[in-house]
């Protein structure tokens, strides 16, 4: 029997695997490590050995605003709007009628979904979370490591971009 997560012929693909080999660079964000990755590529080297490893990870939650009733209600109005108008323009397509009434009935039928859609969770939060937030998962430091058939090489092309 196989495993229908993994793809013959494919590695890394399947079950995650902690990753493996030597570190040969450590830097405090992840695009000082790309950095290192690219300027790696750049002077031909493998780059097929090379692991970006985020190390002691974090869920950062930021608060982009405070949520209120007309705020919740706009939104559900407009994205429902702008489903409307997809579906309604689907719906003029398909059914080859006038595409001015269906683009409204399109529009009208989703700004009620995205009424219906956006107020009631809001409502069943009942004043437990009135505001709005972007979630993300960060890193403390981005570990970058390399097969240790070729790290020598790559920690001294490494040297050589820190100058």
């Amino acid at each position: 029997m196989t495993n229908p997560l993994s793809q013959p012929g494919r590695p890394g693909q399947g079950l995650p695997t902690p990753p493996s080999g030597w570190p040969i660079g450590s830097y405090p964000t992840y695009a000082e490590a790309q950095r290192a990755v690219d300027y790696l590529s750049d002077q031909e080297f493998s780059v097929q050995d090379v692991t970006i490893v985020g190390v002691d990870l974090m869920q950062v939650e930021r608060v982009i605003g405070r949520l209120t009733w007309p705020k919740v209600i706009g939104g559900g109005i407009l994205s429902g709007a702008w489903l409307g108008v997809f579906l309604g323009l689907i719906l003029a397509i398909v059914t080859n009628t006038n595409y001015v009434s269906a683009l409204l009935v399109g529009v009208l039928g989703g700004v009620v979904f995205g009424l219906i859609s956006a107020s009631i969770p809001y409502a069943a939060t009942k004043g437990q979370r009135d505001f709005a937030s972007t979630m993300q998962l960060v890193a403390g430091r981005y570990d970058v490591l390399c097969e240790p058939k070729t790290a020598e090489k790559a920690r001294d092309l490494l040297a050589r971009l820190a100058i």
